[in-house]
Parts: C-alpha cells; structure tokens; sequence
C-alpha cells in the first residue's frame, strides 16, 4: 500500500486563524525581498476569508510596499470573463455554441467553418497573432480598435483546421471579444462589466484604459540577461484585449469565483459546458476559459495568466468552495506560484502537504533503484540514475531532477509537490517505480525495464566555437537568446526566465540537462543561421534575429 495514499486523508477545514499562521510562514519562506517585486495572496471558503496578505514592494522606485489589495493585471484569466460573458448572451438566446463565426464576423477567412465552441476551448486552428514573429516588441505598443487587431492575423495561415486538434490561443479569444461586441453593441469590456460584474457587484475588476487612472495599480517588473529587475516592457492594453485586459485585486477575483461558480450568472446548462472538456480539448484538460486539474484527489477549475509585468493565478475546489488567487508584479523568476497556491489550497482544507525533509540514505540502496523505466502503455521512459550521491530523476524528453530521500524508498521532486514510491519484488530488488502528482493517491506506474543507459559526455568549445553560436534566435511560440557569461560559459536564456548553462555534445549541438532540451545549431562555418529546440518530443525552428 502506497504511504501518499495513507498521508492523503480528510482533515479539518483550517480555521482562518490558523490559515493565517500557515500562510505567513510558507509565504516567509519564499524570501521575497521587501524592496522587490512583490505578490498578494488571498485565501477563503465560500463567504468566509481565511487570509489576505501581501510581501514585496508595489512600486520599487516609490519604495511603496505591497498591500493586500493592490490592483494587477491578471492576464488570461480575463478569458474566463470573457467566456462567461459569451455564455450569457447565449443564455439570452443571442447566439448559440455552434454558431459559425461568419455570422458576426462575415469577413474573417474560412469563418464559415468555425464554430463559437471552437474559439472557447482554443480549437479553432487560427494563427496566435502573440505569436507572429516580432510582434510582441514594437507592433504590440500600438494602440488598435477590434477590427484592427483581427487584421493583424485574420490573413496568417492557420495551424490547423477547425475542431481537429488543441492549441492555446489568444487570437481565438480577441475573435470571441468580437463576437460579444456584434452581439452588445458595446466593447467587449463593457459587455463583461454590465452582463456579469454589475449583476454581482464586484467593483474591483476592470479593463486597463489608458485614459484612466486606477487607484492603487501596482507597477509590473522583469528582468533582464543579467537578472537585474527592470520595468515591465510597453504594450498598448487594447492589443491583449477579450484574451488578457483585464486588471483586479485578489478579493474581486474572490467575488467573481463566489458569483461564477455559484451560479449566480449564467445558466447551470452553460456552467456545466463551461468546465467540461470536449473533443480535442479534453486531453488537454480545457473547458472554456477554465482548466481542470486536481490537488489531493479535489477537483480544482483554475486559470493563470502572464503579462508584461504580471502573473496571475484563480484556483477554486468546488466541493468545498475553495478560492486561492495570487498575483505578482513580476515576469521574472523568484516564486513558486502553483505550488504555493496548491500548499494554500490543501492547507485550508485540512488535507496539507507534508514538508519534505531528506533523509540519509545508504548509497547502494540508492544504487539498487538505477535503471530505465517504462510508463504502462505508453512509449516514455524514465531514467533514475545516481550521480555525485544523489539520485536523480529524467523523463524522456524532460529534465533531471536530483530526488529528496524521504525514506522507506519514497522520494520528492524538489521545488515540487510531486513525490516517488520505489516498488520491490519479493526478492527485495526493485521493480517499478509510481509517480504521485500533487498529492494525488493514484499514481503513474513505470516499470523497470531495461539497464541504465550511458550518460551522454560533453565537450570544451573553443572561443570562435562559441561566439558562432552567439546571438538571439526566435520563433511565433519561442524565442531564445545565446551569450558568452563573465565566467565564459556558453549560456541560453528564454524572455522571462532565468538562465542555463548550455553544455555541447558537438560543435553546433548543445543540450539542458535540467530541462531536458536539445539545441541543434545549423551546421557550417560563421554565425549559425538558426537553431532547433527540441523538447518533450517536440522540435521548433528558431531562425537568427
């Protein structure tokens, strides 16, 4: 019997006092420096706040510190609004689910053949205009009226065909924004705010004009290729429009979760359409605007978002009305937001994540678990390997990640909630391994089924080799940027996030350990005219800026 099965049990619901207690301490724990970018925390059961705080400054160059209720922006957990607001005029008999885009939008190429349904749950195949090369830099700045964003990717080939797979996209919520605007008359935004956040009173949530001023707005930060804070970069709010304008505290998302899942604004028929994943989405765990997922077995519906300068994260467990929202004034590395969020949500009620603390274990018991294993029916592997007295884990295509020795052959993924039970036979050798995600009692069974594989050896580039790779390569989904460190190490940094160390197999190939990822540079001599990313089974072509 699995011991995360026995630790995963119902426990008594926090009460707000101890809420509190928990959530300073875990919040303690992430170090954010009080003269940095900062978040605020929220957490509560149905009408009842169990804890709001904050940590970190709103305003670096102020010096003015983070309070509870500082106004961010949330992102692409505006689409949930945006859904629901479709949702309602459907309930009003405005529209229905299987309307055909052409009937509002008669212009927009081959609308005849994508349906509502298909621009909710991100499967209507049309091009991303967030991912056209270059345009998140200056294009992104310009102020645009709806029919001139659309213009900007209406014409863009599409990356598949209507209903036949599954891929976020913001274009596809701009088009639903259009949609709600034909049907109202109104902006997409004053249709949100007097079909949904006026019936519920909440004050507190509102799409950024330019022309206003919110009182108590947070500055938004990130960092650049030296990891020092900088401003958040300029993007006019008319551009993330249906799929991202919004700004809120954390209590109006609390309002807004009590009022959407309480069915106070729309139809229990469209409610349940809305967090119910179909067709190609399903696999991907997507409603409309709204994902499903699961902390201690719980269902949870969440959104998050991430915009220049902020993240944000909605979380609600409907069976005990649970609301977790956080949000940060910053893109750049420094807290754990999902799993903080989880650890809030488990806390509150009374099933909480026990904390990992290692324990010695004796080198040849790690030793014992080395090999290769395969998950049930599926082509990925897992490799566990021990290095330097640690044993570490890689799923194919993945990171490593150095495992926590918990004890009685149970392992933590580090920084994570994930944990690892070693399976033995009853000649005590080790024979499969199960992976538990997010305090779940089910886990993923991988078994033992091959020796471990040779570990891949690198090699030393010489200065020309390396200043050939040098540069910043992009794509529509990703973009990179190569560069030589004070310690001369050849590293690779993505936007927003922090750097890594590229060690090379080969002259033009280059490979991270930690994430799993591969860098193919074109071959031949000079500046490599792009680079191949290859990760989690998937290639993408990245040509030089």
């Amino acid at each position: 019997m699995s011991l995360l099965a026995v630790a995963a049990h119902a426990g008594t619901p926090a009460t707000p006092a101890a809420m509190a207690a928990y959530a300073d301490k875990l919040l303690d724990e992430q170090k954010i420096a009080t003269d940095g970018p900062g978040f605020t925390v929220l957490v509560a059961r149905g009408d009842q706040l169990l804890y709001k705080g904050a940590r970190g400054a709103a305003s670096i160059e102020l010096g003015v510190p983070m309070q509870p209720d500082q106004i961010m922006r949330i992102g692409s957990v505006t689409k949930q609004f945006a859904a629901a607001a479709l949702l309602k005029q459907i309930d009003d008999g405005k529209a229905k689910l299987d309307d055909p885009l052409s009937k509002y939008l008669p212009d927009y190429p081959n609308g005849a053949k994508i349906t509502l349904l298909q621009l909710l749950n991100h499967t209507s195949g049309v091009k991303s205009y967030t991912g056209i090369p270059g345009y998140m830099a200056n294009p992104i700045r310009r102020d645009l009226s709806t029919a001139e964003l659309v213009k900007e990717f209406k014409d863009q080939p599409v990356d598949f065909q209507p209903g036949e797979k599954w891929a976020y996209n913001n274009s596809g919520y701009v088009l639903l924004g259009a949609v709600v605007e034909t049907i109202s008359g109104k902006s997409w935004h004053q249709s949100i705010d007097e079909l949904l956040l006026r019936p519920a009173q909440i004050t507190s949530v509102q799409f950024e004009a330019a022309d206003k001023i919110f009182k108590g707005m947070a500055r938004g930060y990130s960092v650049n290729g030296q990891r020092e804070v900088t401003p958040a970069g300029l993007l006019s709010m008319t551009q993330p429009h249906a799929a991202g304008a919004l700004i809120a505290n954390t209590e109006g998302l609390w309002r807004w979760n009590q009022a959407l899942h309480g069915g106070k604004l729309i139809s229990k028929a469209s409610y349940e359409r809305m967090i119910a994943p179909e067709g190609p989405a399903k696999a991907n765990h997507y409603g409309f605007g709204i994902a499903t997922g699961k902390v201690r077995d719980h269902a949870m519906l969440s959104h998050g978002g991430g915009i220049h300068g902020f993240v944000s994260t909605l979380n609600y467990l409907p069976a005990s009305q649970t609301t977790v929202v956080i949000l940060r004034n910053s893109t750049g590395p420094g807290l754990a937001m999902d799993t903080v969020a989880r650890k809030l949500a488990a806390f509150a009620i009374g099933e909480p994540f026990a904390e990992h603390k290692a324990v010695a274990v004796p080198a040849d018991q790690l030793k014992a678990a080395e090999g290769l294993y395969a998950r049930d029916g599926e082509k990925q592997t897992r490799t566990l390997r021990l290095k330097d007295g640690q044993l570490q884990s890689q799923r194919s295509g993945g990171g490593i990640a150095k495992l926590v020795p918990l004890g009685q052959d149970r392992f933590a993924f580090p920084d994570s909630l994930n944990e690892l039970q070693l399976e033995r036979g009853t000649d005590g050798k080790v024979v499969a391994l199960k992976v538990f995600n997010n305090g779940e009692s089910t886990g993923e069974r991988w078994t033992l089924s091959g020796e471990l594989p040779p570990e891949r050896s690198y090699i030393t580039l010489s200065p020309a080799q390396m200043q050939s790779l040098v540069g910043e390569y992009s794509s529509p989904q990703f973009g990179l940027k190569v560069f030589i460190d004070d310690k001369g190490r050849l590293m690779g940094q993505a936007p927003g996030q922090r750097s890594f160390e590229l060690l090379a197999s080969a002259p033009r190939q280059a490979h991270v350990p930690e994430v799993g990822a591969q860098l193919d540079f074109t071959p031949g001599e000079g500046p490599a005219a792009s680079v191949s990313l290859t990760q989690n089974g998937q290639t993408l072509v990245m040509p030089r800026k």
